[in-house]
């Protein structure tokens, strides 16, 4: 077996040469400030084997570096991620159980370690990663934890503790109240003193959950009782004890990435900006931080590790800052004791493995590089952004989304292209876990170069199944205001119109699924029994086939508009062998309108593919040349996702008017669906009550997000399915409708 050792004398062969241009030095050496910090040589004891506590990308991710340093690796997998990509991906893997919860089981956990015989545990990012009480058991259990040490946890775990340590230890901190008085009014005086607006904030809160921005006094009352409520429910005991914070009004989102050793050495591996979010969460880091001079870069990475050496850390950790835009300053936000699920961009721009970095710290190694040599690295390496692809929509305030990967194709990597992914195509998303798809990490020379790598590589995307944010994120990266680094955490609120603008779908696009259409229908209907074709096919006669659709429409205004949604008509004539005349009317109303007519357009099948509800096709339009992969929703055949030109497209096929009115269909909807599984939080409504187009119907949770169901119409509510804390599956009928057609039964009035 190769040892850690043996790897770590790898890592520094492909350290930087020494001709590379002397980038500005803050720090000669790692510092060693730790009260027992000494020179003494640790014993170096190999990990041989392992058991990651976590799922999807994160055990996949840390599997990858185990195998390739010699560990023997064992997944962990709930029933619902039993067919799962981590729990396939190494030769040994556990089962938790039915319940979803399982990987919160501590006990559960290390038992099956001890079981196994184990030696060492690694918790991922996320669940059990920042439980200092777990990292204990192992401990105790005589398992190696893959982390920080049960103290530094716990220090850093509780805001209040937190923020009188980094006082202590000279690292400045936002302006606030971090006491143990807890009544309203102490709490509202405090507010009062530091000045509105104030954040109020749980002390174990995370991910957004607990936090409240009060913009005046005459608020508090409210969202205090609202702030408290989220964190009991999200954090439980003690998490409704709260912080008053001084709310900048402008923040940026910068993070260091921060490691340390047992011999009292750390070093900072430059900083990340995380400030465009949505919900308090990241969807896109980068490094380094744009628009930030150097000296606030070495002062935050100065910082960052006096906030980490305060604690005596052990292992890779972030240390989290607010930068207010207005003043230039910064100020001590949290620190995140466990790695990120952004560390790709640190290793892009330091050209390291943190995983292995922590298998070595772990093992009694001392770090394997220098401040300098890290600095050396990023002035060599550029600059790298990671993108989240979420099943989410965007169009819909972010609404979280769950469902099978019917379609998926991803962009090519490279050195310099990296995709993180628990996911393949035929894998279904639960809504039982967070929605997050893949990360794309991009590098380039410059973050100019990143991003426009960024762009291309998220333009290679395709997905169908479920909503993702990756046509969000493709206008992100267009934005003026991004590509200049002009970022705060309410960059997205602040370019909403921009951000969110509605697409023309061009002609072509219209074209190009019609003709797939055609292509499709006609490989199912005119193969003869010896191979040869039958009637409107390749040798077939003249003959033309009409179609109809609509672009769908995702977005909160398409809820409560009155707006028709427009019909577009496309009208296939074959001409000869693979000849086509195509005319395009973009009207409800195709007498009234001008179509757009291309002809002689060749148009040819792509390559093959196998599956039924896909199809390729290329054709040659007057001025260019489009590719286009066309792709059914197996669930629901009249949807179509079009890849164009690096844009997806969706559109519904609209059924011929005949065809509704044999089957009855209304152009209002009888009932309320829910659109993914979900818990029933409460009813907005009663049975009997009229309400509006757009009117709250019911509030469900999915995905741990609370998400309102809006009446797509006008009407009278006739029944309410189901009640409070009932937990529903996707499609399941929420509310029903009264029919406006019925006729009223004999002697009503």
């Amino acid at each position: 077996m190769r040892s850690l050792k043996r790897n770590s004398h790898r890592l520094r062969a492909i350290r930087p040469p020494t001709s590379l241009p002397a980038p500005p030095r803050i720090f000669s050496a790692p510092i060693s400030t730790h009260p027992s910090a000494s020179n003494d040589v640790t014993s170096i004891t190999p990990i041989k084997s392992l058991l990651i506590a976590n799922r999807g990308e994160i055990a996949l991710r840390i599997a990858r570096t185990a195998s390739s340093m010699g560990i023997r690796t064992t997944t962990l997998y709930t029933d619902i991620d039993a067919s799962s990509q981590h729990a396939k991906c190494t030769p040994n893997s556990l089962a938790l159980g039915p319940n979803t919860k399982g990987y919160l089981n501590g006990p559960q956990i290390i038992e099956l370690a001890k079981k196994h015989g184990i030696e060492a545990l690694h918790p991922g990012y996320g669940f059990l990663s920042e439980n200092p009480t777990f990292a204990q058991a192992c401990e105790d259990a005589g398992i190696v934890f893959v982390g920080p040490p049960p103290k530094a946890m716990l220090d850093m775990g509780d805001k209040a503790r937190s923020k009188i340590i980094m006082n202590a230890a000279g690292v400045p901190c936002v302006p606030g109240y971090h006491g143990p008085e807890q009544s309203v009014e102490e709490l509202r005086g405090h507010a009062r003193e530091i000045g509105y607006p104030v954040l109020l904030k749980s002390v174990k809160g995370g991910g957004g959950k607990g936090m409240r921005i009060v913009l005046k006094d005459e608020e508090f009352e409210a969202q205090i009782a609202s702030a408290r409520q989220e964190a009991r429910a999200s954090f439980g005991d003690g998490g409704e004890v709260m912080l008053v914070e001084k709310y900048v009004v402008r923040p940026r989102h910068v993070e260091v990435q921060v490691f340390a050793d047992r011999y009292g050495n750390c070093v900072a591996l430059g900083e990340r900006d995380c400030s465009v979010q949505r919900r308090h969460q990241k969807i896109l880091e980068e490094s380094p931080a744009p628009v930030l001079d150097d000296a606030t870069r070495h002062d935050l990475w100065d910082k960052a590790r006096k906030a980490a050496l305060a604690v005596d850390y052990v292992g890779a950790g972030t240390v989290e800052f607010i930068l207010d835009k207005d003043t230039g300053k910064f100020y001590f936000m949290e620190m995140n004791t466990r790695l990120q699920v952004e560390h790709p961009v640190s290793e892009m721009v330091t050209g390291t493995d943190l995983v292995e970095w922590q298998f070595r710290v772990a093992a009694g190694e001392r770090l394997p590089l220098t401040q300098d040599e890290i600095e050396a690295r990023i002035h060599e390496r550029g600059a790298a952004i990671e993108a989240r692809i979420y099943a989410e929509n965007p169009d819909k305030g972010f609404f979280p989304d769950s469902g099978k990967l019917v379609h998926l194709i991803t962009p090519k990597v490279s050195e310099d292209i990296r995709i993180d992914a628990g996911f393949v195509e035929g894998d279904t998303v639960s809504e039982a876990y967070d929605g997050m798809i893949a990360k794309l990490i991009v590098r380039g020379r410059d973050r100019e170069t990143a991003i426009r790598k960024l762009e291309l590589a998220l333009q290679e995307y395709e997905v169908v199944g479920l909503s993702t944010n990756i046509e969000f994120l493709k206008r992100l990266c267009r934005s003026q205001a991004f590509v200049e680094g002009d970022v705060e955490t309410g960059f997205i609120e602040k370019w909403k119109d921009e951000l969110f603008e509605r697409k023309h779908v061009s002609d072509e696009v219209f074209a190009q699924t019609a003709l797939g259409l055609l292509t499709s229908q006609t490989k199912k209907t005119t193969s003869g029994p010896h191979g040869e074709t039958l009637g409107f096919g390749e040798a077939a006669a003249q003959g033309s086939r009409k179609f109809a659709f609509q672009v769908k429409r995702d977005d909160a205004a398409a809820e409560t508009s009155d707006e028709a949604p427009e019909v577009v008509q496309v009208e296939v004539t074959q001409r000869g062998h693979s000849l086509y005349n195509v005319s395009v009317s973009r009207s409800t109303d195709a007498s009234t309108a001008s179509p757009v007519v291309y002809e002689n357009i060749i148009s040819e099948p792509g390559s093959a593919v196998a599956a039924s509800h896909k199809s390729q096709l290329t054709t040659f339009f007057p001025r260019a040349r489009v590719e286009t992969t066309l792709v059914h929703d197996p669930s629901a055949p009249e949807k179509l996702a079009v890849f164009q030109l690096g844009e997806k497209t969706e559109l519904t096929l609209v059924q011929p008017g005949w065809f509704e009115k044999a089957l009855g269909l209304k152009e209002a909807a009888a009932s309320v669906v829910a659109p993914m599984p979900c818990k029933i939080l409460r009813n907005e409504v009663s049975e009997g009550q009229e309400v509006e187009k757009g009117a709250p119907l019911v509030v469900i949770e999915s995905m741990k997000m609370e998400t309102v169901i809006r009446s797509p119409q006008k009407g009278t509510v006739k029944k309410l399915a189901h009640k409070e804390g009932d937990i529903c599956k996707a499609g399941t009928v929420l509310v029903l409708f009264e029919d406006p057609d019925a006729t009223p039964p004999a002697g009503s009035e």
